[in-house]
C-alpha cells in the first residue's frame, strides 16, 4: 500500500542544486513572511506608536531566545532524525520521533512560559532597557508573548517536522494565513482599540496559535505516517536520548547566541532609545538579506540528514558545493545590491533622523560582508544534518562569545559605536575558520559510515539507490 506522501521532496536521488532549489524557495517565502510577520510589528509601532515602543519591540528578543533555546534544539534533533529515517524510509521510527517531541512540547514550555513572565521586567533593566517608558512597555510585550508561547513552539515543532521530510510548501500555506491575521489584528489592536504594545503582542500570539492549529489538522490528513493525535503519541526513550544527543549541542548553540545577543543589547542600549530603535529597525532589513541564507541552510540540513539516512554519503560533498554556491552568491549579491538603499529602506519604520543614521550606519558596516555568513551556515548545516551536532556549537561559541561580543565592547570603547558591527564580521570569520577546518581535517565522514545508524533499506529503496 502506497504512503501519502504530500509534498514531500526525496533528496536521495537527483541534482543537488535543483533539490536544494526546489526545497528552499518556499522556506525563503515562509522566511520572508516570518520576516514580515515580525516587520509590521515594527512598521505599525514605529510609525503610529513612537521610538520608545518600537525599541520596546526589538529589546526582548534574546531574553525570550534564551530560555526557548533548548527545548528548540532538541526539537530541532528530532527533526535531523526525522530527516534521516524519512531517507530510510522507516516510517515507524518516524512516527515515534513524532510523538516523542509532542510528548515534551507541554511538559517543557509551559514552565519556561511561567519563568519568562515574572522574570521578563527584571532580566530587561539587566539589559540596560532604559526607564524612559521603553522598559514598561518592553516588559508588556514580552511578558504577552510568553504567556502565549506554547502556540508559536507548535508551529516551530510542525515546520521542522515538515522540512525534515521535505515539504516546506505545506508551513508555507499556515504561516500565510498567521501574518494576514497578523497584519489585520495588529491594525485593528492599535489604531481602533488603541491597546498600543499590548495589542501589537497580543495579535502574534493569536496569530501563531491559529498556525500552529491548523498545522496539525493538515498533517493529521494529508501523511498517514504521521499522527499528531493525543492517543497515538508513543514517547519512544531511545529516540529521546538520540534528540538529546543531537539536541542539547544545538539548544547550546541557540544558547549561546541568545546570551551573546544579550550582552550585545546591553551596550546598544547603554547608547539610548534612537540608538536601540535604528539596530531594531536595521536589524528587521538586515533579516531579510539573512532569509536567502537560512532558507539554504535549512535545506541543506534536511538534504544531508534524508542521504545519510539512505546511507548516500556520497551524496554530501556534492551537497555541500552546490550549497555554498548558492548561498555565499544570493548573500554577496543581496549584501552589494541594498548597500545603496539602506537611508530609503530605513525611511520605512522612523522618520527620525537619528534613528536613521544610526540604523543606515549598521548597514554599511555589514551588507557587504553576508557571503561570507553564507559560508559558516553552510558548512554548519551539513554537519548538523549528518548528526555532527558538537563543532557547530563550538564554532557558535567561539564566534559569539569569544571573539564578536569582547571585539564590539573594544571596537566601541576605541573607535565609537558607529564601528561596532564590524566585530559580526571578525566572529563570521572566526567561526568558519573553526567549522572549516573541521569539515575538511577531521575525516567524519569515515568515522560517521562505521557509527551511523543502520537502519536497513526497503526493497524500493535499494532500488532507487541502484538506478
Amino acid at each position: 500500500m502506497s504512503k501519502k506522501t504530500g509534498s514531500a521532496i526525496d533528496m536521495t536521488s537527483g541534482s543537488p542544486h535543483r533539490l536544494l532549489l526546489a526545497f528552499s524557495v518556499p522556506l525563503l517565502a515562509g522566511n520572508v513572511l516570518q520576516q514580515l510577520y515580525n516587520t509590521v510589528d515594527s512598521l505599525v509601532v514605529g510609525n503610529f506608536l513612537g521610538r520608545e515602543a518600537l525599541a520596546a519591540v526589538g529589546s526582548g528578543f534574546p531574553f525570550l531566545f534564551m530560555l526557548t533555546a533548548l527545548f528548540m534544539g532538541i526539537a530541532m534533533g528530532g527533526a535531523i532524525i526525522v530527516s534521516q529515517y524519512f531517507g530510510a524510509r522507516d516510517y515507524d521510527s518516524l512516527q515515534r520521533t513524532v510523538g516523542t517531541i509532542y510528548r515534551l512540547l507541554p511538559l517543557l514550555v509551559l514552565p519556561i512560559s511561567v519563568a519568562g513572565v515574572i522574570f521578563a521586567r527584571p532580566v530587561l533593566s539587566l539589559l540596560r532597557v532604559p526607564d524612559d517608558g521603553t522598559l514598561n512597555l518592553a516588559s508588556i510585550y514580552l511578558q504577552v508573548i510568553f504567556a502565549g508561547l506554547i502556540g508559536s513552539m507548535g508551529y516551530n515543532i510542525n515546520a521542522g517536522l515538515l522540512q525534515g521530510i521535505g515539504d516546506g510548501v505545506s508551513s508555507l500555506k499556515f504561516l500565510s494565513l498567521a501574518t494576514l491575521i497578523n497584519i489585520v489584528l495588529d491594525l485593528i489592536f492599535v489604531l481602533v482599540f488603541h491597546w498600543g504594545v499590548f495589542g501589537v503582542a497580543l495579535a502574534t500570539v493569536i496569530a501563531q496559535w491559529i498556525s500552529w492549529i491548523l498545522g496539525v489538522f493538515y498533517i493529521n490528513r494529508r501523511y498517514d505516517y504521521i499522527s499528531i493525535r493525543p492517543r497515538q503519541l508513543e514517547f519512544d526513550r531511545d529516540i529521546f536520548r538520540r534528540a538529546l544527543k543531537l539536541g542539547i549541542p544545538s539548544g547550546m548553540q541557540q544558547m549561546v547566541f541568545s546570551l551573546g545577543s544579550m550582552l550585545m543589547s546591553a551596550l546598544i542600549n547603554s547608547y539610548g532609545s534612537a540608538f536601540m530603535a535604528g539596530f531594531t529597525s536595521a536589524g528587521r532589513i538586515d533579516s531579510f538579506v539573512f532569509m536567502p541564507i537560512q532558507s539554504f541552510s535549512m535545506a541543506t540540513t534536511t538534504y544531508i540528514g534524508q542521504n545519510v539516512g539512505a546511507q548516500r554519503l556520497d551524496r554530501v560533498s556534492s551537497g555541500m558545493r552546490a550549497a555554498l554556491a548558492l548561498g555565499m552568491g544570493t548573500g554577496l549579491a543581496l549584501g552589494l545590491g541594498l548597500y545603496p538603499l539602506r537611508h530609503v529602506l530605513m525611511r520605512l519604520f522612523s522618520d527620525d533622523e537619528l534613528v536613521i543614521a544610526y540604523g543606515a550606519n549598521y548597514l554599511q558596516n555589514l551588507l557587504p560582508f553576508y557571503f561570507i555568513l553564507a559560508f559558516l551556515f553552510t558548512v554548519n548545516s551539513v554537519l548538523r544534518g549528518s548528526g555532527q551536532t558538537f563543532i557547530p556549537m563550538i564554532s557558535s561559541f567561539i564566534s559569539m562569545l569569544i571573539v564578536r561580543i569582547p571585539t564590539a565592547y573594544l571596537i566601541s570603547r576605541l573607535l565609537g559605536p558607529d564601528y561596532l558591527y564590524y566585530s559580526y564580521v571578525i566572529g563570521w570569520v572566526a567561526g568558519s575558520s573553526v567549522s572549516f577546518a573541521y569539515y575538511h581535517f577531521s575525516g567524519w565522514r569515515e568515522r560517521l559510515q562505521l557509527d551511523m545508524v543502520k537502519t536497513p533499506l526497503t526493497a524500493d529503496r535499494e532500488a532507487e539507490c541502484s538506478s
